[in-house]
């Protein structure tokens, strides 16, 4: 008996609260038709993801075999706008899902601007490998590839003096025992 009140309420606990995705995934690319022709073969490997907060549209392109990456990469170059960086990131990445390279165009909301926000190129050294192919020469580049590890990360700062860390501003509740 008192496992049946227990599963109940369970259930109970489980119906009231509403489930919502982060991201709607669609198994394709359904990006914009006025981007370049060359690029519609992609549409079947790639993926769309819409979210989380606005319904950004992400879209996911990888790559397996440096030749179609190298070929479909100057077209891809021409979706990007001038004032959006191109972001040079490593595997795994969230939008690829189990693809260790390829590319994610970030974009705004649908029936705002086309132009994307960004543009991650997730970089393997094989079937992405910098080497090979021209970065656009007007474009901000952000290399993020090492970033949260030891070659990427940023010198510690030395920790704050004793006196100051224990300062009444930074410790309210000390002001308040001592009162």
């Amino acid at each position: 008996m008192k496992r049946a009140i227990v599963f109940l309420a369970a259930v109970a606990l489980c119906s009231a609260g509403s489930v919502f995705a982060l991201y709607g995934v669609i198994n394709e690319g359904t990006w914009p038709k006025s981007w370049p022709k060359e690029l519609e073969p992609l549409r079947k490997q790639a993926r769309t993801l819409v979210g989380p907060v606005d319904p950004q549209r992400h879209y996911a392109i990888p790559f397996s075999k440096r030749a179609a990456f190298e070929s479909a990469w100057p077209h891809i170059v021409k979706v990007n706008s001038k004032r959006a960086p191109l972001c040079l990131r490593r595997a795994p990445n969230f939008f690829l899902g189990s693809g260790k390279a390829g590319v994610v165009v970030h974009c705004p909301p649908a029936g705002q601007a086309e132009e994307p926000m960004h543009i991650d190129l997730v970089v393997d050294g094989d079937v992405v490998d910098l080497n090979r192919i021209r970065l656009p020469a007007d474009t901000p580049i952000r290399d993020e590839r090492f970033k949260g590890t030891r070659q990427g990360r940023a010198r510690p700062t030395p920790p704050a003096p004793l006196a100051s860390a224990w300062a009444p501003s930074r410790c309210p509740w000390l002001v308040m025992l001592l009162l």
